[in-house]
């Protein structure tokens, strides 16, 4: 049997500029390593940018293209057509345009090629209108942004998600992880375990384990009262708790809780809970274009003014002086 009947996958890497090279990385590692071990080419691939030129990635690491969106677009009727399609992007997303890119995704996926995103690909996709009503996963820093962007999306705080032929994974290493269930969808565990012991990797995640630490890791709480309520202050944020509710969840008394964060926290419950409700306001900020009135209405405040003196207590600057920041480091 020749090399190109024993091809497996065909795969083109969409290079966005300041693409997240960990996911890069990790996405094309596991499919060389696989050919190794196979002892033949069953996954090729290649890397295209808008105009075939070069793309930086955000590690300031320029990386080469070997063709461009017109020469993809004519190989997608051609001996050159793909099986899958990855759009690798990474920070400032939000700011991306490219009609021509998002044509071309779309005729991909209604040809029948497999079309997916790494780290915040799943950005570019719902923009070309390809995740509407489709489970799909994105970094959980661009979680608040994206589900205010795209509300028909599914998007979970997943490592990643397959619906169907469309592939996201939430950036860093779980893009190994999906390229890992990819290849044992192809052929078996046997060839997975082998490239995870050249890669020094233990497992195989599943798709719905945490993208971030466990609260008791990432907080160095081990009370776990207070990490109860802190996990219900982080799931009602448009609607906070009142103390009173929290305080009938969790079985203890306002003075009770009040001495807990004191404690743990270093500061009120109250003050702890403003400041999460604080921290999506400025992701939302970051990456969307949502009025600073929705801003506030989306984080619990009852008032655009009383919002902004909140947030500028905290952060030191206004909401609009936020976002105008953010304008200006991108478009520089």
């Amino acid at each position: 049997m020749n090399d190109k009947a024993r091809l497996k996958r065909s795969i083109v890497f969409f290079l966005v500029p300041n693409f997240s090279m960990i996911a890069f990385a990790t996405a094309i590692e596991p499919l060389r390593i696989a050919n190794r071990m196979l002892g033949y080419e069953a996954y090729r691939w290649r890397l295209a940018s808008a105009d075939g030129k070069p793309v930086m990635a955000s590690s300031d690491i320029e990386f080469s293209a070997n063709t461009s969106l017109d020469d993809e677009r004519r190989n997608l009727i051609g001996e050159n057509r793909p099986s899958m399609v990855f759009v690798c992007s990474g920070v400032n997303v939000e700011s991306y345009q490219n009609k021509s890119a998002l044509a071309w995704l779309r005729e991909s996926y209604n040809r029948g090629i497999s079309v997916g995103g790494l780290c915040t690909g799943a950005h570019i996709l719902a923009t070309a209108g390809l995740l509407s009503g489709k489970r799909c996963a994105i970094h959980w820093e661009n979680l608040p942004g994206f589900s205010e962007a795209f509300p028909k999306a599914e998007v979970y705080a997943d490592l990643f998600e397959v619906d169907s032929n469309l592939y996201t994974c939430a950036g860093g290493t779980a893009a190994l992880d999906m390229m890992l269930k990819l290849i044992g969808d192809d052929f078996d565990e046997n060839l997975v375990n082998s490239i995870c012991e050249q890669a020094l990797t233990d497992r195989v995640r599943k798709p719905h384990d945490r993208q971030r630490l466990p609260l008791r890791a990432r907080l160095g709480v081990q009370n776990s009262k207070v990490l109860s309520i802190i996990e219900m202050m982080e799931g009602c944020l448009t609607e906070p708790l009142s103390l009173l509710d929290v305080a009938g969840n969790v079985g203890l008394s306002r003075r009770q809780i009040e001495r807990l964060f004191r404690q743990e926290m270093g500061r009120s419950p109250a003050r702890y809970y403003l400041e999460i409700r604080l921290d999506r306001a400025r992701h939302l900020l970051i990456q969307s274009s949502m009025p600073v009135v929705e801003v506030a209405v989306a984080c619990g405040f009852v008032s655009a003014s009383h919002f902004s003196k909140c947030y500028r207590e905290l952060y030191g600057r206004s909401p609009q002086q936020e976002r105008a920041d953010r304008k200006q480091l991108i478009a520089a």
